[in-house]
């Protein structure tokens, strides 16, 4: 019996772009673009009418904005989102924010190919659209996280010198519910992988710092873990070597994936021991499942996030069936983690 095909809103003031962006989707017949809307307003009063499985949201849009289409979707009708942007890079964090509001993704406009529905990367990125389509997606409170976090005394309770914490799909919006719980002092360094699409790190990074109530930063070759969030930049693996000290590793043959959730876990079990803490997220497929049951493995402590929660529950569900200790909503998991005591990591024998 054949699938029906995935439904898409495509929201988008270039009526241009919009048009090559029909027909690249409906190629093939197993996307059916059901609207087009050049403002969020009309996408937002098409939502009810259309019940698309998918919604394009381009960021920078006349009158009401991309980033605030998705606050109000995500708030009053949860609907799959994936952020089209111009604005990739350094110059614009829109993007990022719309992420940790609720959107499940976010691909650079130039990173799509329009001019030859046929060609590999036009395929790629319908397998894209198909999959975001059918990911789960949860309502998210309108009020922007405030950051303001809680007590930084922290309880004495199990040992911990780092914490590994990875995510893909509806990650940045985990992310930043997670963070926005572990208050400003917390001693233990919390090293990050989110799979994102190049050119979107950076911003992520900025606009997690501006918003959470720890620092964070992306990560440098050769600094040293400290406390605060460090995440892994683009195209390169966040590995914790010896000493504590952060290496970027862009040239090891790699995963699916870099930065790799398993490079990073393992290299905590390697180094922590049973001092890692792993916690594996909402995303797509398998990664860090085999670097959680490392950690576990080490002796170290290990979360996964629960389905309920998630957007897709595939790492966290493969992280559970390699035994992860625990199995938390979003919501639970900070309350969790800042029961961690520091303790000095652990040399690899």
């Amino acid at each position: 019996m054949m699938r029906p095909p995935t439904r898409v809103l495509v929201c988008d003031d270039s009526r241009v772009f919009a048009a090559a962006l029909v027909r690249t989707l409906e190629r093939g017949g197993e996307i059916e673009v059901v609207g087009v809307t050049h403002t969020a307003e009309a996408a937002i009063a098409e939502l009810a009418r259309l019940a698309p499985d998918l919604v394009t949201m381009d960021v920078e849009l006349p009158g009401m904005s991309g980033l605030e289409a998705v606050e109000e979707i995500m708030s009053a009708r949860p609907t799959p989102i994936l952020i089209l942007s111009s604005h990739v890079g350094t110059d614009n964090n829109v993007a990022a924010a719309a992420l940790a509001s609720g959107a499940l993704d976010a691909i650079g406009k130039e990173g799509i190919s329009l001019r030859d529905p046929d060609d590999a990367a036009a395929i790629t990125f319908r397998r894209r659209v198909k999959l975001l389509g059918g990911a789960h997606v949860i309502r998210h409170p309108r009020a922007r996280l405030n950051g303001t976090g809680r007590s930084t005394a922290m309880p004495p309770a199990p040992r911990g010198s780092v914490i590994g914490i990875c995510a893909s799909t509806g990650g940045p919006h985990a992310l930043a519910t997670l963070l926005s719980g572990i208050p400003s002092g917390f001693p233990v360094p919390i090293l990050v992988v989110q799979h994102i699409a190049a050119g979107f790190s950076e911003g992520l990074a900025r606009w997690l710092n501006a918003t959470v109530p720890l620092a964070v930063r992306l990560a440098e070759d050769g600094a040293q873990a400290l406390p605060g969030v460090t995440l892994a930049p683009d195209g390169a693996d966040l590995i914790l070597g010896p000493e504590g000290i952060l290496e970027l590793d862009r040239t090891t043959p790699s995963a699916l994936h870099r930065p790799s959730a398993d490079a990073l876990l393992r290299s905590i079990a390697q180094y922590a021991r049973s001092a890692g803490v792993a916690v594996v997220l909402t995303g797509m497929g398998r990664d860090g499942a085999d670097g959680l049951g490392a950690v576990r493995a080490a002796g170290g402590m290990t979360i996964a996030q629960d389905e309920e929660t998630s957007a897709v529950f595939g790492m966290p569900g493969e992280a559970a069936k390699r035994g992860a200790a625990m199995i938390l909503p979003i919501g639970k998991i900070a309350d969790a983690l800042t029961t961690i005591a520091l303790e000095r990591p652990q040399k690899p024998q």
